[in-house]
C-alpha cells in the first residue's frame, strides 16, 4: 500500500512527485478556503443546474417506486429463470461503489497515507449514499415491502419463526447493515471538529445553532482531541475488515449455489477487487468535477489523481485475472455445464456485453500504465465513467447469462429489461447525485482539520522537517 512514491516501472527519471497540498497554504488559508464553500450566502449557479438535473432523476425514481408498489414487480423484465435481474445487478453494483470510501478512510489512515486527507471525506459520504441506493433494491424486489417486513422478520416468541441463518441472503442483511452503521459512525466522527469550526465561523444564527448541535459541544481541548483520536482509530480498525467481508458476503449469494457460472471459490477476492476498482472509479468521477468547479486543485492535487489511477490499475488487473480464471476453470473442470456457460457468455445472445466488459475492464485499463494518460484529467474522467459501465456489465453478465440458460433447454428464456427497469436504475443515480450535491453544499467535502495537519506550519510545530 506504499503509494507515497512512484510504483516501479511507472516513474519517469527526473520527475518530481507532486505534493498532497499545494505550497504556500497555512492553517488560516486552508480553513477559509474550505469553509467558504459552505458558509457562502451565494450558491453557485452551476450547483443549481447540477442539483436540478439530479432531482429530475430522483422524481423519476419516486414515480417508478410508486408504480411498482401499486402494480408489483411485473413491471420489470424479470421472468423464470431470470428471477434476479436489474434489481440485484444494481444492488451489487452500488454496494461495490461504496468500498472505496471505507478503504480510503480506514485502511489508508492505519497505513498513515497522507494523500487520503483530501478525498476521504467525500469518499465516506459516497459510501453512505451508495449503500442507501443499494439497500432499496432487495426491499423493492419483494414487490410488497410491508408484507415482506411482516413475514421475513423473525418473531420467535409469537410465531416460532426464525431466519434461515444458513442462507447467504441473511448474511447479507447483517453484513450490509453493519457496514452502513460503522461507515456512518466513522463519517460523523470525522465531521465533529469541522462542525465546531463552522459553528465558530458562521454568521447567521440558524447556521451557528445547526453546526453547534452537530459539533456535540466540541471545544478543541486536549481531552476532546485524545478521545476523538481514540474513537477514530477504533472505528478505522473496525471498518478495515468490512472492506473484505462485505463484498465477500455479497459474493456468497452466488458462490454457495450450484449454478454454473456462480459456483466458484474465486468469487470473494474477485468481487472485493472489483468493488475497490469500481469504487475508486466513482471517486475519480466525483473528484475531477469537484476540484474543477470549486477551484480545489490546491487540495486535490495530481498526486491524488496519480495514486487513484494506480489503485485502479492494480485492482483492474486483479479483475482481469479473475476473468481469465473463470474461463480456465470452465475448461479445466471438464464439466459440460460449466463449459457451456462460458461458451454462452462468449458466443451466446449476450456476447456483445461480455466482450464489452472485457474491452473495458481488461484492455482499456492498460492505458493507466502511461503517465501521459494519468496526467490527462479530462481523459481520466471519461475513463472512470467507462469503468463504472464496465463493472455494471460484469454484474449483468454474471447474473443474466448464468440464469437465462438453465440445466434443461425447456426452461431457457431471454431477459430484456423494461423501461421501468431503466427508470429505477437512473432514478437511484439521481438519488445518489442529489444527496451528493446537498452534501457538498452544506457540509465540508474536504476534512478541514486533517488538511491543517499536512501544511508546512503543522510540520514545523511538530518538529517534522523535510
Amino acid at each position: 500500500m506504499a503509494f507515497e512514491h512512484e510504483l516501479p516501472g511507472l516513474s519517469t527519471p527526473g520527475r518530481v512527485t507532486p505534493d498532497v497540498i499545494a505550497p504556500g497554504h497555512t492553517f488560516e488559508s486552508v480553513t477559509e478556503r474550505i469553509s467558504a464553500i459552505i458558509l457562502t450566502k451565494r450558491t453557485p449557479i452551476g450547483w443549481f443546474v447540477g442539483f436540478g438535473i439530479a432531482f429530475v432523476f430522483l422524481l423519476l425514481f419516486n414515480v417508478t417506486v410508486g408504480h411498482l408498489l401499486l402494480t408489483g414487480i411485473g413491471i420489470w423484465g424479470n421472468n423464470i429463470p431470470v428471477g434476479w435481474a436489474f434489481d440485484i445487478i444494481n444492488f451489487v453494483w452500488w454496494i461495490g461503489i461504496g468500498h472505496a470510501g471505507t478503504l480510503i478512510s480506514a485502511i489508508l489512515l492505519l497505513f498513515r497515507q497522507q494523500w487520503r486527507t483530501s478525498i476521504n471525506r467525500f469518499a465516506e459520504a459516497m459510501t453512505l449514499f451508495a449503500v442507501a441506493c443499494a439497500a432499496m433494491f432487495p426491499l423493492l424486489h419483494t414487490g410488497r415491502p410491508w408484507l415482506a417486513a411482516y413475514w421475513l422478520l423473525p418473531y420467535p416468541n409469537t410465531m416460532n419463526l426464525w431466519p434461515q441463518f444458513r442462507s447467504p441472503l441473511i448474511w447479507d442483511v447483517f453484513a450490509v447493515t453493519t457496514y452502513f452503521t460503522v461507515s456512518l459512525l466513522f463519517w460523523f466522527t470525522g465531521l465533529v471538529p469541522d462542525m465546531a469550526t463552522l459553528r465558530d465561523r458562521a454568521q447567521s444564527r440558524a447556521a451557528r445553532v445547526a453546526f453547534g448541535v452537530l459539533s456535540l459541544g466540541w471545544r478543541g481541548s486536549a481531552r476532546h482531541w485524545q478521545r476523538y483520536e481514540t474513537a477514530y482509530l477504533l472505528l478505522a480498525g473496525i471498518s478495515t475488515p468490512l472492506v473484505l467481508s462485505v463484498h465477500s458476503v455479497v459474493s456468497f449469494d452466488f458462490a454457495v449455489s450450484v449454478l454454473p457460472g456462480w459456483h466458484t471459490t474465486i468469487f470473494p477476492p474477485y468481487f472485493v477487487a472489483g468493488a475497490i476498482y469500481s469504487g475508486f472509479a466513482m471517486v475519480m468521477t466525483l473528484a475531477v468535477p469537484l476540484r474543477k468547479f470549486y477551484g480545489l486543485e490546491d487540495f486535490i492535487t495530481m498526486r491524488h489523481i496519480h495514486n487513484m489511477t494506480k489503485v485502479m490499475l492494480v485492482t483492474g488487473m486483479i479483475v482481469a485475472y479473475g476473468y481469465a480464471n473463470e474461463a480456465f476453470f470452465a475448461w479445466y473442470s471438464a464439466n459440460p455445464y460449466e463449459s457451456f456457460m462460458m461458451y454462452n457468455r462468449m458466443a451466446g445472445p449476450y456476447a456483445v456485453f461480455y466482450w464489452a466488459l472485457i474491452g473495458i475492464n481488461a484492455l482499456m485499463i492498460q492505458l493507466f500504465w502511461f503517465r501521459r494518460v494519468r496526467e490527462n484529467v479530462a481523459l481520466l474522467f471519461v475513463l472512470s465513467l467507462f469503468v463504472n459501465v464496465g463493472m455494471w456489465l460484469e454484474r449483468f453478465i454474471i447474473i443474466v447469462t448464468s440464469l437465462h440458460r438453465d440445466f434443461l433447454p425447456s426452461s431457457w428464456d431471454m431477459y430484456a429489461p423494461t423501461r421501468w427497469d431503466f427508470a429505477m436504475f437512473t432514478g437511484t443515480i439521481g438519488l445518489f447525485l442529489s444527496l451528493f450535491f446537498l452534501f457538498i453544499r452544506f457540509l465540508p467535502a474536504i476534512a478541514i482539520f486533517e488538511m491543517r495537519t499536512i501544511v508546512p506550519e503543522a510540520r514545523l510545530q511538530t518538529g517534522e522537517h523535510g
